[in-house]
């Protein structure tokens, strides 16, 4: 495994997502990934799966201090006191003491920005949280966010994939020391019989789900959080770390393309 260094903390560049899991599904893919050598796992508040998330944590033969665990608060919830009450209802389902990356899923444009980033801030200075940051903000939000937050905002988790490469963002991160988290990695799947990826991948013995993975990772200051719950698609993802794209493959995977990424979106939607 590699490992991300942010705020002071080394941060796996691999993790799992567990986004539309639940039940023995999630359990079930939470306890595999521990197994074969994940130590950061992903969840949220909608994702209705953090009691799920945390009985595999808790049975699992690592120690809770081992394990890099994210969640994020609902938007909806945008007030000091609601954000403070979800987040307290979180831990209890998740059946730990504290998480160490509490995000804001989704910019909330009723929202204050200050009064978020401040229940955020407050939530770490008593434990609740090792860390703070955000989700799906974009570059300008960031900027805002950051400026208002009294604690380090460690992270912003956007989708990222060659699809979608989020350039004037990562440059923004890069640039400012914040780690970008990769969701959706595999653009939902669309990666798997992509042409240029699977070109790519022959020449390394690798899928183009492997590829498309190595090049998020490639860049600097980036982590991924791919979605598997097969043995087989969580070890292959982990198998990344043995070759290394020459830069005349980085710039041929990366394709900007709009309908590519609402695809990748819609499949998530649909759970295809």
């Amino acid at each position: 495994m590699e490992y991300e260094t942010v705020d002071g903390e080394e941060v796996p560049a691999v993790g799992l997502g567990t986004w539309r899991m639940s039940g023995p599904t999630c359990r079930n893919a939470v306890a595999t990934a521990l197994e074969l050598g994940y130590r950061h796992v992903d969840t949220a508040q909608s994702y209705d799966n953090e009691r799920d998330v945390g009985r595999a944590v808790a049975v699992a033969d690592v120690d809770r201090e081992e394990v890099f665990l994210t969640t994020k608060v609902w938007p909806m919830h945008r007030t000091h006191d609601d954000i403070v009450d979800s987040v307290h209802e979180s831990l209890a389902r998740l059946g730990t003491d504290y998480v160490d990356l509490l995000l804001v899923h989704w910019p909330n444009p009723l929202a204050s920005t200050a009064e978020v980033m401040g229940a955020l801030s407050d939530l770490r200075q008593d434990g609740a949280t090792r860390h703070v940051g955000v989700s799906n903000f974009d570059r300008d939000q960031l900027r805002e966010a950051r400026r208002v937050s009294s604690a380090p905002v460690v992270t912003d988790q956007v989708q990222f994939h060659p699809f979608e490469p989020q350039r004037e963002l990562l440059d923004y991160c890069q640039a400012e020391d914040v780690l970008l988290t990769a969701y959706s990695p595999l653009a939902h799947g669309g990666v798997m019989h992509d042409h240029v990826l699977t070109e790519i991948g022959r020449k390394y013995d690798k899928s183009p789900a492997q590829t498309a993975l190595r090049w998020a990772l490639q860049h600097d200051g980036v982590a991924a959080i791919p979605k598997a719950t097969s043995r087989e698609h969580l070890k292959a993802n982990l198998d990344v770390f043995d070759f290394e794209l020459t830069d005349t493959e980085m710039a041929l995977v990366e394709r900007p393309s709009r309908l590519q990424s609402g695809l990748s979106m819609l499949r998530g939607r649909l759970g295809v």
